[in-house]
């Protein structure tokens, strides 16, 4: 036999590559419904991604997906603040949504404007003026502005804390995204201005909490995370809690990045529930489309789609994942993005914004 004839004989003989395909359906189902019970998804390998992969999602207009906020309350100190719908009867139940008006900051609003409630230390504001506003909260929400109102240096992050005292340095300079307490007089107290605040309450054990949950806190489960240590610490029972989502900025102007979606994907098997699609609503770009079309690939121009996100619903399913019935939930309303005359908003004012509060406490 010639070389070469022996060489040809050789490739013939050589194995052949192992192929992905060999693997059983029922194997690749097995893995899939391993990943769905700690609510994940496999790797997406082989799948379209992508621009591809949102064109599954739905589309819609940024008038669609906006809440309006309620009429605020104006307390007898000139603060206005947003109830939650039907929470005044629970007569026990301290709790409010601060809007940025009636304080006395100065800092975010132009010179011939009134004061403003900004209730967080910024670098841009006085020291004073944010101690006092926050005192002319707790007396709008409580009746007195001695009220002791807790909060936390707040990161992002999972880290609940439990406050038992009615001394506020307890855990004023504590990290975390989430307070509890079952202890009357205080309010609890979380920021935003543009996250996303929500509030809980057990009815019958009389336990409240308060949690900030901005993208990366909605992806570690904050909410889910806090309901779930109000279970551990007091015993409370989920058809006994109730809840309240707060305003935050909306699907309507909340545009991320892929990375935004990735991370929730990883994490959640309703993930294309919380994303849409929004078209530019921009008029001249409705009646001229042919003068912003360009060369580059799809989904690689800025003209276009862009990738939306409801934090508002991704809070609302944790909620519903830890029990809640989808009547004990309330979501007052408002987009800090579109609605600035109403709520400060660091997005749209490019980081140069004041502090709300979302509040919450127990009756002496």
């Amino acid at each position: 036999m010639s070389p070469a004839s022996q060489g040809k004989s050789k490739l013939r003989k050589a194995p052949e590559p192992v192929s992905s395909k060999r693997v059983s359906a029922e194997a690749v189902d097995h893995l899939d419904a391993l990943y769905a019970t700690a609510g994940l998804t496999r790797n997406l390998r082989g799948k379209a991604g992508g621009v591809t992969r949102r064109m599954r999602l739905e589309r819609a207009d940024p008038r669609e997906l906006s809440r309006p906020a309620p009429a605020p309350v104006v307390a007898a100190n000139g603060v206005e603040w947003l109830r939650v719908p039907g929470w005044a009867q629970t007569r026990w139940l301290w709790h409010g949504f601060s809007t940025r008006r009636g304080g006395l900051s100065r800092a975010y609003c132009p010179d011939d404007a009134p004061g403003e409630l900004n209730l967080g230390y910024t670098a841009s504001d006085d020291r004073q003026a944010v101690a006092q506003n926050r005192r002319l909260l707790a007396e709008a929400i409580t009746g007195s502005p001695d009220t002791p109102l807790i909060s936390l240096r707040q990161v992002h992050s999972s880290v609940v804390r439990f406050a038992a005292s009615t001394d506020a340095s307890c855990v004023q300079s504590g990290k975390g995204d989430g307070l509890i307490t079952n202890t009357p007089g205080l309010l609890l107290a979380v920021q935003s201005a543009d996250c996303i605040p929500v509030l809980v309450a057990d009815r019958r054990l009389r336990v409240v909490a308060a949690f900030h949950a901005g993208w990366r806190g909605t992806v570690k489960r904050i909410v889910e995370s806090g309901v779930g240590r109000m279970r551990l610490q007091y015993g409370s029972c989920p058809e006994d809690l109730i809840a309240a989502i707060g305003p935050g900025v909306g699907a309507c102007c909340y545009a991320v990045g892929e990375e935004v979606f990735s991370s929730f994907e990883s994490q959640f098997t309703y993930c294309a529930d919380l994303f849409v699609e929004v078209y530019d609503s921009d008029p001249v770009r409705t009646r001229y489309p042919m003068l912003f079309l360009t060369q580059r690939a799809p989904g690689h121009s800025p003209i276009g789609p862009s990738l939306h996100l409801d934090l508002i619903e991704a809070n609302r399913r944790q909620l519903l994942a830890s029990g809640l019935s989808s009547r004990s939930i309330k979501v007052v309303g408002g987009c800090t993005s579109c609605q600035p005359e109403l709520f400060f908003s660091h997005r749209s004012s490019k980081g140069h914004a004041g502090r709300m509060m979302a509040v919450i406490g127990i009756r002496p």
